[in-house]
Order: structure tokens, then C-alpha cells, then sequence
């Protein structure tokens, strides 16, 4: 049976399962569906299955079952035709070290077809576009973590894929590499590159994805815009109250008494309330732990945010 791939649909997965030996599924019946031109985002904590599923969409880990398609292609029949069509950054540092920076680029474009003239073109070109010019004759053992992570995505798109996988890109990198591979994805994502990325991080998924899919053991749990996932919540004010005692009973009496109050739970050692409203919700908050007969100890404010959401569908935190 062949799929029916809509014009814009570069990703597409039906039903995709991977159960490994000893009985764990790491995926469990995906469904997605990936536009042409979008950063599409896979968000959730580790072990959630975004590393398998990014791994069974690049032909490296075989489905138990379901069909994967990157680009009308078939990944599981065709997996020679569907490595030309994608370009991969995985979580590991995958550089030959026996090359200096410009000739892991060189090499890269050679693999894939390209005549001696042309991966010397285009390597030149790309180092230019990921600040890594004066770079070049340097062994790649001379890179920063940030550098290498760089030059990586500078490979993956050396061959001009039609859709880029990035698995986790900035994990392990500092505040200011990570806003430089930011700024170089938006970059590409300005150029019209299709963009799929695994990420635990929220701060990530929100700034740089177009959609995305949170997922947790295995499963899908939600689908949308950052903002339309983030709307789903119904409130506009979150409040975290620290606090001793029984917080199941906290989150009760929060969510009966605190006018506006949505949705109340414990999570972690804190209370997470959902507030539609934010004027006076403070003395609320206090007013209504004390009647209760609880001590807060903390208490911050901030707006809904794609935690938010996770918690909502799981009751625990994204971060691990």
C-alpha cells in the first residue's frame, strides 16, 4: 500500500511503533504530519521517544511496525533514496577528527555526488554562513562545543537536503552557543529548510518551532503552535506556591477558594495553580492557604508556557 502525500507534507508517520527486545515501546502508534518550510519540534523529556522517532525518520532504527515517509519516500523500502533527501545532526559529535574543519565539509559533499569543484563552492559558502571561516585549516579537536555543533549542521545541509533532523542541537551547549545555532536556524528556516527537532527544552520549542508535537512515553499528548498549545491551559496567570503540610489538600483549597482559580494541582514539592485573572490573585493565594490552616513559604507568578501544558496532560514536570 502506498500513502498519498499532500503537496505541502514532507513528514508524514502512520501508526509508528518501536518496541525494543524485553518488551519496552519506546513509540507508540504515531500519527504526524510535517509541512514543507516549518520548524517542527518534538518536545518532552528524555525517554519520551523523540531519539527513536527522529532515528526511525532518518532509516537508522527499524519500525516494529507503521510506515515512516520523509519526502514521498518510504524510509523502511527505500532507505538508500531516503538518506539523500535528509540531513542529520545527531545528539553525538560525529566529526571525523582526522580532517581539519573545511575538509569535513569537502569530504561530506564528495559522498554525496558533488564534483570537486562544487564541494569546494559550497564548503567555503557554508563556513562563511556559520561564522567559520577563519576556522577552517583548524583540526576539529580545536572546537568549542558550540563550533562543532555548528559545523555539524553545516555538513547536514552541505548535500542541500530537503528536510533537516536535528536531535536535541543544543543540549550541553552554553547560553551563548545556543542562541548562535538559534540565530543559523532561523537562518534556514528564512530559506525555506524544513526543520524537524527533538528538544527538552521549552524556551527552545517556543522561539524556534513553528508547531510542535509534546510527547511522552511514547505517545502523542498534543499538537499546535506554541501559542494555541499554550491557550489550551484556559488560564492566563500561573502561580507556584511552596508550602509544608499536605499539598493535595493545599491544591483543593486553593482550587475551591481563590476566585478565577481553573485547575490546581501538586506537582513536585509545589502547588501549581491556574489562575484565569491576575489582579489580587496574590492575597488571594495567601488568604486562602491560611484559612486553610497551611504556611506558604513561596510563592512566584508567571504566564502559562508550554511547562504549563506538560503538566497538565502528565501532572508532572518536563524537566528531569
Amino acid at each position: 500500500m502506498s500513502a498519498t502525500i499532500a503537496v505541502d507534507e514532507v513528514i508524514r508517520t502512520e501508526e509508528l511503533t518501536k518496541v525494543y527486545p524485553g518488551g519496552t515501546r519506546a513509540v507508540d502508534g504515531l500519527d504526524l504530519s510535517v509541512r514543507r518550510g516549518e520548524i517542527f519540534g518534538l518536545l518532552g523529556p528524555n525517554g519520551a521517544g523523540k531519539t527513536t522517532t527522529a532515528g526511525m525518520l532518518t532509516t537508522m532504527v527499524v519500525p516494529t511496525s507503521g510506515r515512516a515517509y520523509v519526502g514521498g519516500i518510504d524510509v523502511v523500502q527505500r532507505p538508500v533514496a531516503a538518506k539523500q533527501v535528509i540531513g542529520v545532526v545527531p545528539q553525538t559529535n560525529t566529526l571525523d577528527r582526522s580532517l581539519s574543519v573545511w575538509e569535513n565539509l569537502y569530504f561530506h559533499g564528495r559522498f554525496f555526488g558533488m564534483n570537486a569543484r562544487t564541494a569546494r563552492q559550497e564548503a567555503d559558502a557554508r563556513l562563511e554562513q556559520f561564522r567559520l571561516a577563519d576556522r577552517g585549516k583548524e583540526p576539529v579537536l580545536a572546537l568549542s562545543g558550540g563550533m562543532a555543533q555548528r559545523l555539524m549542521v553545516a555538513r547536514a545541509i552541505m548535500h542541500r537536503p530537503d528536510t533537516l533532523f536535528l536531535d536535541e542541537p543544543t543540549a550541553g551547549l552554553d547560553p551563548q552557543s545556543r542562541l548562535a545555532l538559534w540565530e543559523i536556524l532561523g537562518e534556514l528556516h528564512r530559506e525555506g529548510q524544513t526543520v524537524l527537532l527533538t528538544t527538552h527544552y521549552m524556551e527552545e520549542a517556543d522561539q524556534l518551532c513553528d508547531r510542535l508535537a509534546i510527547v511522552d512515553h511514547g505517545r502523542l499528548l498534543a499538537l499546535g503552535t506554541p501559542s494555541e498549545l499554550k491557550a489550551s491551559t484556559g488560564a492566563d496567570t500561573i502561580v507556584t506556591v511552596s508550602a509544608s503540610g499536605d499539598l493535595d489538600a493545599l491544591a483543593a483549597a486553593l482550587r475551591e477558594r481563590v476566585p478565577g482559580a481553573q485547575q490546581a494541582a501538586r506537582v513536585e514539592n509545589t502547588v501549581v495553580l491556574e489562575v484565569q485573572g491576575l489582579q489580587g490573585v496574590i492575597p488571594s493565594v495567601f488568604g486562602a492557604a491560611e484559612s486553610a490552616g497551611f504556611d506558604v513559604t513561596d510563592i512566584s507568578v508567571s504566564e502559562p508556557s508550554l511547562e504549563t501544558v506538560f503538566i497538565n496532560l502528565t501532572g508532572k514536570e518536563l524537566r528531569e
